[in-house]
Parts: C-alpha cells; structure tokens; sequence
C-alpha cells in the first residue's frame, strides 16, 4: 500500500465533508426564510377569504355609502386588498411598523432591509421604523404587488406624505381614497378614506411603480409567518376597533402604556361595547399576545 496517498484521501474527505456543511447550512438558511413572491400569493388569499368578514362588509358598506357609489361598481376585491395592507403597513398597525423621523429616501427599501434582521418578533416591539413616505412607499409597492392599479403618493404637504388608492366606479366620477399611513396632521379617528387632506389638490398622482426589493428578497420565516398570523387575528374586524387597537399599540411603542396596562384596557374596551365576533377576538388576541411578549 502506498502511505503517501493517506493525506490526499484525508484531504479530498475533508473537502467533502466541508462541502456537504456549507450544503447543509445554504440549506437550513433558505429553510428559515421566505420570499417576497411567496407572501403575496398568501395575502391575496387571506384577503378573498376576509371578504365574507362583518368588519370587511362593513367597511365597504360605508365606504360605498359615503361616496354615493353602488356596492357593485367597485371590484370588492381590490377594496378588501387594500384595507387591508393599509391596516398592516400604517404606523403601528398590526405588522408593527412605527413611525419615526428617519430622513431616508421615500421608498420603503430601508424597511426591508430592518426586516430582513428580525428573526424573533414580538408583540410589544416595532418590526421596523420608519417615516411617513417610507410607509406609503411600502403600501404602495405591496398594493402593486398584489395587482391593485392605481396607487400612488400625495403630498398634502410638503413636509407630509401619504397614499392614494384611484378608484373608477363605474358610471360614476373617479375617487381619491386618501391612504393615511401614520396619523401626522391628523386626530387619532382619522383612519382609512380620511377627508382632512384633499387629495385632488395634487393635479396628477403617478402610480408607485418602483420595484423596492425584488420578488426574490428572502424574509425571515418567523417573521414571515407573524405577518400571516396578525391577518387572520385582525384582518376581520372593524374600522373602530382596529383603530383603537392601534392607539393602544402605539401607546406601547412610545412607552406611555406598558404591554400588561393596554392588554388590560383592550379587555375593557371589549367587555364596554355591543361587539362582533370578529372584533372581540381582535381585542383578545391583543391582550393575549401582550401578556405572552
């Protein structure tokens, strides 16, 4: 037997060996992530699924109401799409995105990337920070992304922006549907299809088109799943009691309430009103969830 070939066997198993771990580890990593491309499809479905929803049939009954327009000329689908993106991606809403002075460029591309590093969320803590046009950025970009047209910035000021869903009933005038993504200039009952800013004072609003990440960024799974998981705690409740989850949400965030003090207020708030199923469930899962941080 030839000795001297001991240390190139020893060599090409080590070779092996290194090359079945670093396998092993492209393969744990792909495992725990998910692509961007996988959440929509999801999305798209939890949304078909909150269209029979009390708090969704609701929210399009007034919406309808309110512009004088018929329930069936509107693609119902869209509306439920985007109500429902803009109560998860809205300052402290409930994928737990909050509003600070950040001074980034306004796209949502930072968003991202602070996404990309959260592998444990928790109830009581943002997911990312982020300031006003970086929020309508992201809720544009994920409204594109889920095939709803017609969505673009505003700046009611120059200092301020929010987003704007175009909306083309038939036989009747086209809508602006102001999208407030964080509540700067506005009291803490402005929510979706506020009437403070007059969205026609911008004579023309482009659609977001920019492609922020590609369908191909990977999202943490635990992060990826607590997306999909706050959709179907909150996704069918109504306007008024996702409004007041989110001010005890940001009541936590800026530290004027501690987790245990607003999951006490949100049982309250349940056990004060005439509520649906749907909106009692969300003020439970908000307590339960705050007691579990």
């Amino acid at each position: 037997m030839n000795r001297r070939r001991l240390p190139i066997f020893a060599g090409l198993a080590f070779v092996v060996c290194l090359a079945a771990q670093v396998a092993a580890q492209i393969e744990k990593s792909q495992t725990s992530s998910a692509q961007l491309s996988e959440l929509m499809p999801n999305i798209r479905s939890k949304a078909k699924s909150l269209e029979s929803s009390s708090g969704m049939q609701g929210a399009y009954k007034a919406f309808t109401h309110e512009h004088k327009i018929s329930p069936n000329s509107l693609h119902y689908s869209d509306f439920v799409v985007v109500r429902l993106l803009f109560e998860a991606t809205r300052d402290a809403g409930f994928w737990n995105m909050h509003w600070s002075i950040t001074d980034k460029p306004p796209n949502s591309d930072e968003i991202w990337h602070q996404w990309k590093g959260i592998t444990r969320p928790s109830y009581a803590e943002k997911t990312a920070t982020a300031e006003c046009d970086e929020l309508s950025a992201l809720f544009a970009f994920l409204a594109a992304r889920s095939g709803v047209k017609s969505v673009g910035l505003f700046w009611p000021y120059p200092n301020h922006t929010v987003a704007v869903w175009t909306a083309h009933p038939q036989n009747s005038q086209t809508i602006r549907v102001v999208i407030p993504t964080s509540q700067i200039f506005l009291s803490e009952t402005d929510t979706f299809d506020t009437h403070k800013f007059d969205p026609w004072h911008q004579k023309t609003i482009y659609d977001y088109t920019r492609h922020d990440v590609a369908g191909t960024f990977r999202i943490p799974r635990p992060l990826f799943n607590f997306f999909l998981t706050q959709i179907d705690k909150y996704g069918g409740a109504s306007t008024e009691a996702l409004q007041q989850i989110r001010s005890l949400r940001d009541a936590v965030f800026q530290h004027t309430l501690t987790p245990e003090v607003a999951a006490r207020q949100a049982v309250r708030r349940s056990a004060a009103y005439s509520l649906s199923s749907e909106d009692r469930a969300a003020f439970q899962h908000f307590a339960d969830d705050l007691r579990l941080h």
